[in-house]
Formats: structure tokens, C-alpha cells, sequence
């Protein structure tokens, strides 16, 4: 039995507990908050007993999975005060901002001194390292425990068909359930703060590239306010955590949900172009968003809504200006970077777009990937009639330096992700990376022939390019559209869990697919998809669009 650490061995035959707190009282040395480990590639609490033959990896919070082991044990102390001190707050765990996870109190108005109790009351939760333990029961006993304790934290496994039994974090006389391996103790969850923030308040932790203290926090008022604006509608419709999707697929298959979706996605469609038209100077659309958010599909059904409105949306890709191979920028490995913005042709691109919105026509290029060079047929030309507008779709377009030579009255700026505003239950929320990643999982496998274990192995190096790259610049749109569907998740699963269930535990990807897994069957299937539109954005995904990709 073998025990590693970034790669080294450090104990063979050992408990793990044992070598983790000898990591632990040493963390001058090994300062990163060792809070877990990989038995044979799955996440596992530091309690596992080992089994002959076992390999096993500990994991700190500067890995993505030590990182939500962390926030679950935050959130956990956090619930833990509150009931101890106000144990009628309704509490609710709603989106992810800047290091912090931002809650609300449904029946009870938050106030500084309010924040401040509870801060103290975590701070003592922590220093006395209490246990955090976990109780397993079937679900006869569950619903006994849950009836007896008036609680229903942890009751949304009684609906999962997959598990034959229910589990609880239990502390002292706290109990909780959060979708995942938790921490041994409080005592592992030294870092944090809790402050109030516009109605509701942050719990803050430390970033993963800086472990030793809390990560900067940086507002994002028109991306708090985009998913502000879903959750309240969400709430009108009664549809706010995965028992709410799961009742209303019970109720006639998922048709109400389905339609209302849709129809809210159309709504905001249309908002946009209308928007657009009122800004009479505006001669380009520019789109950008993260992966699998769906811009394809966003920019033909928006170009629809644009024709509505008597303007007639002619596209201009940012794929055809590379700069020369040459002249391309390379990475710290020496390797081409064709994502930062410095390996367009700049200046010839806003040559042109200063060209046709001035009338002008202007020879358009088409880029030899192979060869790295551009190509020009003289009989490839492009001019803009007085009733068209660009429309420009590309990870840069949020950014200024694209287009720095355009007139900012000219450009109407659009970005677009799948901000999933629904929640596991009260405690868990739904990550919108984990939304846009099966998203992608199976167009991957629909369309570029790729598998689930393919798509998660380059799924970190697609999040490092849109942290450079977009969400830098998401605050600079003009709109933001929430491509987030209510009921895709309950379409989504049926394709991939079995993608997923094909990644084994010889790789380091399976604790990914296991996690992904895990949550997905949690959701009803929705068997009937011939009610899902033609023009749906999921089309993108799943096949069946009407339009061509």
C-alpha cells in the first residue's frame, strides 16, 4: 500500500489519517491544506482504510477537488452557526462570485451584527476541531430521522433511484448533507470569513493558487444581477431546486417546464435585438462566452430576431485573421498560442471593419491553418448594405483591443454562458462549469468523436484559456444572456452517464466522471424529446437543430 504527495511517496503501509497529520502538524513545510485523498483515482475522506494493493494520493485545496472538499466544510460551519444562533434562518447557498459563495436568508433580514455573531460563533466552531462524521441509513430510517429532527437537509436522496441508502454529516447535534467528501474535522477549515453582501452575505475561503489566505473578491454587478434576475424568475415559477424539476417531469413529462424555458430564453432573445435596434449607431454585434454556452445557436436565433426588427445580420469570423505562422506568439512551453488575442491580425481586422462600416468593400481572407498564412480570392468580397450589421462571434470580442479602432457607439456587446441558477437543494448548489462541461461531453461525442475521458483530460486547459481570455472582460458587455435551460440537465444525463460510466478507475479522470455521475442521477429523465423545439439551443447539443453548424 503506497501513499503520495505531489508525486513523491510518503508512506507505504500506513493509515492515511496517520500520514496526513503529520502533514498537517508540519505546515510550515507543507502549507497547503492537505483535506483529502484519491484511493485508486476516486475522492475519499482521510479516515479510508487502506486495502492491499491501494495507491493512494493526497489532496490539498490548490486541486480542484481538494478546493470543493474546503467550501463543503466552510459551508458546513457556516449552516452549524446559524443554527445554533438563528435556527429559524431559511437558508439558501446561491451562486459562486470571486472566491466566495454568496447565501441568502429567505424568512429573516440580514444585518451586519447578525454577520458578525455568526463570524464569531464559525471562528469558535473551528477552534475547538470538532469531528465531522458520517452516518449511513436506509431509507426507512431516513425518513424516520428526518421526521423526528423536522428537517429535511440531506432528504433529496430519498428520491434518488440509484441509492439504496441516505447519508449525513453529523457534528455534535448538527446535521447536514453535501454532495461530496467532506473534512475529518472543523478544525481543517482555518481560513475563511463571512461578510454581508448587498441582501444576503459571502462566505469567503482561500484561492487555489494562494492557499494561505482569502482569495480577493471582485464584484461583478451586471453578472450578480443576470443571475439574480434568473433565480427570481426561477422562484415565480416554483422551480428552484432539483426536486422542483424532478415534481414537474412527474407532473406531465416535463411539457410545462419545457415550454416555459424556452419561451423565457426567446424572451430575452428578443430583448436583446430590440436593444440593439434602439442604438441607431450600432453597426457590429460582438458575442463571446465561455465553452458549450451555447453561441452558435444564441447568434442565429438572435440574427432571426435582428431580421424582425429590418436589419439583416451578416457574419464576419475572427478565425480568418491569424497572423502569419512567424509571427505567432508562443506559450511558456514554446508552443504556438493560438488563443491570446496577439495571434490576430489586429490591425488588418480593424482595417476591414472600418472599411464596411463606412460602405467600402474589402477582400476577405481565408486562413490555411496547414501553412499558416492567409489567402486571398479576388473574388471572395464583402461590402455592408444600410440595413445590415456584423455580427462577430469569438473568445476576444469582449475585449477592446479587437476592435480598438471602432467607435464605442458602434458596438453592441453580448456575452453569453450557461449561468445555471438552479440548485442541488438548499446547501448544494449547481456549477455552472459542471453544466457547460456535460454540455460539451456529449456534443463532443455526438459531433467531433471524441470521448468523455477525452473531453474532461482537456476540460482544465479550455477553463485556463476563458479565465485569460473572457471572463476578464464579462463586466464590458452590454448584455449578458443566460443560456441555461431548466430542464437540460434532465435531458443531458440520459446521454452522459454512459459516456461517463466508460471512464475506469486506472485514469485520474474517473473521480471527475464518478462526481459527475453521482450528481446526474439525481435528475428524472425527460423520455419525450420530441417536445423539445427544433430551434432550442440543447439542439446544439443533442442533435435534431434546424439549423446547420
Amino acid at each position: 500500500m503506497k501513499i503520495y504527495y505531489q508525486d513523491k511517496e510518503v508512506g507505504l503501509g500506513e493509515n492515511v489519517k496517520k500520514v496526513a497529520d503529520m502533514f498537517r502538524e508540519n505546515i510550515r513545510t507543507f502549507p497547503n491544506h492537505i483535506i483529502a485523498c484519491k484511493c485508486n483515482n476516486e475522492i475519499k475522506s482521510l479516515n479510508y482504510e487502506m486495502d492491499e494493493g491501494d495507491t493512494v494520493e493526497l489532496i490539498d485545496i490548490t486541486s480542484k477537488d481538494g478546493m470543493l472538499v474546503y467550501i463543503r466544510g466552510a459551508l458546513f460551519i457556516m449552516g452549524m452557526a446559524f443554527n445554533e444562533l438563528y435556527p429559524e434562518a431559511d437558508i439558501i447557498v446561491n451562486f459562486q462570485l470571486s472566491h466566495a459563495m454568496f447565501c441568502e436568508i429567505r424568512n429573516m433580514d440580514v444585518t451586519e451584527e447578525m454577520i458578525k455573531n455568526i463570524k464569531i460563533k464559525m471562528q469558535e466552531i473551528v477552534q475547538r476541531d470538532l469531528p465531522i462524521t458520517k452516518k449511513i441509513m436506509n431509507k426507512e430510517e431516513a425518513r424516520k430521522f428526518f421526521e423526528k429532527e423536522k428537517s429535511t437537509r440531506g432528504s433529496l436522496q430519498l428520491e434518488n433511484k440509484e441509492k439504496d441508502c441516505v447519508s449525513l454529516y453529523l457534528c455534535e447535534n448538527y446535521h447536514n448533507y453535501f454532495y461530496g467528501v467532506m473534512p475529518l474535522s472543523t478544525g481543517y477549515i482555518d481560513i475563511f470569513d463571512i461578510e454581508k453582501y448587498k441582501k444576503g452575505f459571502l462566505v469567503r475561503y482561500p484561492a487555489r493558487s494562494n492557499p494561505e489566505e482569502i482569495g480577493d473578491f471582485k464584484e461583478s454587478k451586471k453578472f450578480l444581477a443576470t443571475l439574480k434576475e434568473y433565480d427570481e424568475i426561477n422562484s415565480l415559477m416554483s422551480i428552484d431546486t432539483i426536486q422542483d424539476v424532478n415534481r414537474a417531469i412527474k407532473k406531465d413529462g416535463g411539457l410545462d417546464l419545457v415550454l416555459a424555458s424556452e419561451a423565457l430564453l426567446e424572451k430575452k432573445i428578443a430583448e436583446i435585438a430590440d436593444q440593439i435596434l434602439k442604438q441607431k449607431d450600432v453597426k457590429m454585434v460582438l458575442i463571446a462566452g465561455p465553452s458549450s454556452s451555447g453561441k452558435t445557436t444564441f447568434a442565429k436565433r438572435l440574427g432571426v430576431q435582428l431580421k424582425v426588427n429590418g436589419l439583416k445580420p451578416v457574419t464576419i469570423g475572427t478565425d480568418n485573421y491569424f497572423v502569419e505562422r512567424s509571427e505567432t506568439p508562443v506559450d511558456e512551453n514554446g508552443e504556438y498560442d493560438f488563443e491570446t488575442i496577439d495571434a490576430l491580425d489586429l490591425n488588418l481586422f480593424n482595417d476591414h471593419l472600418n472599411k464596411l462600416i463606412n460602405g467600402e468593400t474589402v477582400m476577405v481572407p481565408t486562413f490555411d491553418f496547414k501553412n499558416g498564412t492567409k489567402l486571398y480570392d479576388q473574388n471572395k468580397t464583402m461590402s455592408l448594405a444600410d440595413d445590415e450589421i456584423l455580427v462577430i462571434e469569438g473568445i476576444h470580442c469582449l475585449n477592446d483591443k479587437l476592435t480598438s479602432s471602432i467607435p464605442k457607439d458602434n458596438k453592441f456587446k453580448i456575452y453569453i454562458s450557461d449561468l445555471t441558477v438552479l440548485n442541488v437543494d438548499y446547501y448544494n448548489r449547481i456549477s455552472t462549469t459542471d453544466t457547460r462541461l456535460i454540455r460539451r461531453i456529449v456534443r463532443d461525442h455526438n459531433y467531433r468523436s471524441y470521448s468523455a475521458l477525452d473531453t474532461i483530460k482537456r476540460w482544465p486547459s479550455v477553463n485556463k484559456g476563458e479565465n485569460k481570455n473572457i471572463f476578464p472582460f464579462q463586466e464590458e458587455a452590454d448584455a449578458m444572456f443566460n443560456s441555461s435551460l431548466l430542464y437540460e440537465l434532465s435531458v443531458l444525463g440520459k446521454y452522459a452517464k454512459p459516456l461517463l460510466k466508460e471512464i475506469t478507475n486506472d485514469v485520474p479522470e474517473y473521480s471527475e466522471a464518478k462526481r459527475l455521475i453521482s450528481f446526474l442521477e439525481y435528475f428524472d429523465d425527460i423520455q419525450n424529446e420530441d417536445m423539445i423545439p427544433n430551434n432550442s439551443l440543447l439542439r446544439e447539443f443533442i442533435g435534431g437543430s434546424v439549423f446547420e453548424y
